[in-house]
């Protein structure tokens, strides 16, 4: 079985002539700033249903938001931070092999920590977990440029 990390990491051939030009990785602080605030939203929602529903023991819905978050972020952390794009001065290269011409974008928008890169043809592709989404997006579009 082939090793996972190297997945998450481009795999596109550089092209002849063809420069690196930036590597965006995630980063483990953002990624645990990230999950903390979901866990937050989690045991607010899942207090607030049970209070809804009348339950007698809101305060396990703050258990069970708490819980299914920590579990998901532990179970992810390895995977999310393995995942690596670069950016040339040509394409953007990113995990599992996707390659995307600099001349194909049509938008980059940044979402909390991420990046999101639209394309002419409507495909969608994240970049999580940025240390600094609009230093990255910045960087991006100046590679458009």
């Amino acid at each position: 079985m082939a090793d996972r990390s190297s997945y998450m990491t481009p795999s596109a051939d550089l092209e002849e002539g063809e420069v690196v030009r930036a590597s965006f990785a995630p980063d483990r602080k953002t990624y645990i700033r990230d999950h903390t605030w979901m866990a937050a939203l989690a045991m607010g929602v899942g207090m607030a249903i049970l209070w809804t529903i009348g339950n007698p023991h809101v305060w396990t819905g703050a258990v069970g938001g708490l819980l299914a978050v920590a579990i998901r972020a532990w179970y992810m952390l390895d995977e999310a931070l393995a995942e690596r794009w670069d950016l040339t001065d040509r394409r953007l290269l990113g995990p599992g092999g996707r390659a995307i011409r600099l001349k194909d974008i049509k938008e980059v928008r940044t979402l909390d920590s991420a990046v999101q890169i639209v394309t002419l043809g409507g495909d969608k592709h994240l970049m999580k977990y940025q240390p600094d989404r609009d230093a990255t997006k910045a960087r991006i579009d100046e590679a458009r440029r």
